[in-house]
């Protein structure tokens, strides 16, 4: 599981198979499709392209709170949020060996979690974004490096960030980060995956 570049979708299923394609051809390295709004078969039938379209690349694709449509299109993993199906339940109908991800925003979530079934957290949001407009109070990066250092497995740090940001997320100790919109807005969003890619290389 590398987690260096983890591109989440934007809400929308428009030209999302190219976006996602331009996104893995500049360098993410693993892909979370998240559309709180589109209904469980439209996002199945979404999954399961992007499932077939990925395989050649060897990025796994993990979808946002629908274990549903997990279980029904082959992805790899799903990713629940303090708010979604409590992780005993996600580990339960996943099966061991599908990726579990958590979402984490503060120190006693990260103390609530129950070990050994989450694979990896996403520890944010490192900044206010407007890609998830309810979000939870920015921790910034001394907030991040609280909360990879806490955490028993490895974090990905999520939440406004771009260019620029990946040597503060690894040096908070993060594992990746997750883009959104630095990908997912971009005129080329092959060219800002692969700017991203390279700055996390040389960070």
């Amino acid at each position: 599981m590398n987690l260096s570049l983890y591109f989440v979708t934007p809400d929308g299923g428009e030209g999302l198979e190219d976006l996602v394609l331009a996104a893995v051809r500049g360098g993410a390295t693993l892909v979370q499709l998240r559309d709180k709004q589109a209904p469980d078969a439209d996002l199945i039938d979404r999954a399961r392209r992007l499932v077939a379209m990925l395989a050649p690349f060897g990025v796994p694709l993990i979808v946002n709170d629908r274990v549903e449509v997990v279980l029904a299109s082959g992805a790899a993993g799903l990713h629940v949020g303090q708010g979604d199906l409590p992780v005993e339940e996600a580990r339960r109908r996943l099966g061991p060996d599908r990726l579990l991800g958590l979402s984490v925003e503060r120190l006693e979530h990260v103390k609530a979690m129950p070990l050994g079934l989450v694979d990896y957290v996403g520890a944010g949001p490192v900044r206010a974004t407007a890609s998830k407009p309810d979000h939870a109070p920015p921790i910034g990066f001394e907030g991040l490096a609280a909360l990879v250092a806490a955490a028993p497995v490895p974090a990905v740090a999520i939440g406004g960030l771009g260019p620029g940001d990946a040597a503060a997320v690894r040096q908070a100790g993060a594992a990746g980060m997750a883009i959104v919109s630095a990908i997912g807005a971009a005129t080329d969003a092959e060219a800002a995956a692969r700017a991203l890619a390279f700055e996390w290389g040389q960070a």
